[in-house]
């Protein structure tokens, strides 16, 4: 029998889930064992589950789950070297050229294990069957708002945390912003007609700012691009990758510009491919810009987990779209799964 075991997530800020109870009931109705670890953070709680129908294992206690079952999670594991014998479900950020993914991919080879990239679930078309992608933009273009109204009193943007609905977000930000006494500032937007670029478009509408929306065919010259220096705010939602075009170069940081704020929902630093080489590091919570310049101030957003600032929403959108690929588990040499395998292969090989 199929085994599906979801972990709690151990990484701070992160109250997401993959698998709603309604889908837990769902698989169990298919002949899916269901497991769920216990969880102090998550947004949804574990009565739901347990009223389900699903098996609750303790916190933390997958390392220990049988050998056959799949551990389903969605950020990353503890990083103590420990090799990986199990079949995993999760966003290891490895196949980009991302520095870090070596080390994870090399956990796997060691134990024996496997990555099924949640990136990398993909359709025949090759389009992803499930993203948070709309929330992290929603939430990306609000942190960036946050640090540019905070610039507007001399200051930089101070810690953020989870929100239980995105009204109480909408409401906070409105109130800083108007705080400012200043006119909304202008953003533009790269990605405009993906999730992410559409969930950041809507944010900075709700919030009165104009939005100048790019999507491939304005940058498909490959740049430069004087256009994003002459708005306030710049907001990156296209995923670095090969042939990806620099949007912000380092020189930018001693240019004549509008620009103060950027925020990049994309999210790697690390890449090979970053189109914005003026920072080189995620942001957190606790400190959610850097400051990479003074004269005049350019702040960056770069938070790696931001749908986890709308938990419920977040979860709930993200279940709904992963559930039809995970009621395929039964069958891992076909459709997602073996797409995804064949990722994993091929950046495995020695």
């Amino acid at each position: 029998m199929t085994h599906l075991w979801v972990r709690a997530e151990q990484r701070q800020n992160e109250d997401r889930v993959g698998l709603a109870p309604d889908g837990a009931r769902a698989l169990l109705a298919a002949g899916i064992r269901v497991t769920i670890e216990d969880s102090t953070t998550r947004a949804i709680p574990i009565d739901g589950y347990r009223d389900a129908g699903c098996e609750i294992a303790a916190e933390n206690s997958w390392p220990d789950a049988p050998a056959d079952a799949i551990i389903f999670g969605l950020k990353e594991l503890p990083d103590d070297g420990t090799p990986l014998p199990h079949k995993h479900i999760m966003f290891g950020h490895a196949f980009k050229g991302q520095h870090s993914g070596k080390a994870l991919l090399d956990r796997f080879t060691a134990g024996g294990g496997m990555l099924y990239d949640l990136e990398y679930l993909v359709d025949e078309a090759g389009r992803r069957v499930a993203a948070f992608g709309y929330w992290a933009g929603y939430a990306g273009a609000a942190v960036t708002l946050k640090a540019w109204a905070a610039q507007q009193q001399g200051g930089i943007c101070g810690p953020v945390g989870a929100y239980p609905n995105k009204d109480a977000l909408l409401a906070e930000l409105l109130a800083d912003l108007d705080a400012t006494g200043a006119p909304r500032p202008a953003a533009i937007v790269i990605g405009a007609l993906g999730r992410v670029g559409s969930g950041a478009a809507d944010l900075c509408e709700a919030m009165g700012v104009a939005v100048t929306k790019w999507d491939m065919a304005e940058t498909a010259n490959g740049g430069p691009f004087p256009e994003i220096l002459d708005h306030d705010l710049f907001l990156n939602c296209i995923f670095a990758r090969p042939g990806t075009p620099v949007f912000v170069p380092v020189s930018a940081l001693t240019a004549s510009r509008k620009l103060t704020a950027i925020g990049d929902v994309a999210c790697d630093p690390d890449s090979d491919y970053n189109p914005l080489p003026v920072y080189n590091r995620a942001t957190s919570w606790d400190a959610p810009v850097v400051r990479v310049a003074t004269d005049p101030v350019l702040d960056v957003m770069a938070i790696d987990n931001l749908p986890s600032m709308l938990p419920a929403e977040s979860s709930d959108d993200y279940a709904a779209q992963l559930l039809p690929s995970l009621l395929t588990l039964t069958d891992l040499g076909a459709g997602v799964w073996a797409r995804a395998k064949a990722v994993f292969d091929d950046n495995t090989k020695i």
